[in-house]
């Protein structure tokens, strides 16, 4: 068997060992359950220059902070429904 035979037979076996690597990686990934985040504001949170503390998001619970330069035409903060049984706070805030 010559040098270039045994180079091809080589890339094959990396070729298996990469694509093995990749469905143990895949197969690993399905197994680990979905990461369930909650936000918790604690004292003195702003954002954009209003007050958010002590409030709680989560997956029911969301919310859409929209900043602005100039006044917002509507300006200030709106609990809505989402759509999925969960409600979403929007607000049209300037920055401070």
């Amino acid at each position: 068997m010559n040098s270039h035979g045994l180079a091809g037979d080589k890339k094959g076996f990396m070729v298996l060992m990469l694509t093995a690597m990749l469905v143990g990686v895949v197969l690993a990934s399905m197994l680990v359950p979905a990461a369930a985040g909650e936000v918790r504001f604690g004292k003195n949170v702003r954002v954009g220059g209003h007050d958010f503390s002590n409030q709680t998001f989560d997956r029911k619970h969301r919310a859409k902070i929209y900043l602005y330069n100039q006044k917002p035409r509507r300006e200030g903060c709106v609990w809505r429904k989402d759509g999925h049984g969960g409600r979403v706070k929007v607000c049209h805030l300037q920055r401070k």
